[in-house]
């Protein structure tokens, strides 16, 4: 077993695949409209579907916003150096939520950035 994908619906689809793309570096896999069922739905990541988990990005054709909610936590990306990461994505115009620096109680390197919608994703240093 092992994990496909995470769904996330989006209030503007083209807004979101430029920023998991152009800001994040992950890949549109796959896209496909559903007329009847009056939906979109983009795959992406940063490696093909058969070897990585990648993300759904779901857009409901009736639908321009979402509540985040209380459940979903965020996404984790690892990265190589998370100061950079953070340098790079402000730059392409993210949004950083928490600067980098040690996570709460104890050594990792992290830093939340925010997505369009505003889904939290964490970056998380790679460990050597």
């Amino acid at each position: 077993m092992r994990i496909l994908h995470t769904m996330l619906r989006v209030g503007d689809l083209e807004r979101s695949i430029t920023f998991y793309t152009e800001v994040l570096g992950m890949h549109l896999l796959r896209r496909q409209d559903y007329p009847e069922g009056q939906f979109t739905l983009a795959f992406i990541g940063y490696g093909d579907e058969a070897h990585n988990t990648v993300l759904e990005l779901t857009f409901n054709w009736d639908q321009n916003h979402y509540d985040i909610g209380t459940g979903f936590g965020h996404i984790a990306i690892e990265v190589e150096d998370v100061y950079e990461a953070a340098d790079k994505i402000r730059s392409l115009g993210g949004k950083i939520i928490r600067e980098p620096g040690p996570m709460n109680a104890g050594s990792t390197i992290i830093a939340f950035v925010e997505d369009p919608d505003g889904y939290a994703i964490e970056l998380i240093g790679k460990k050597h």
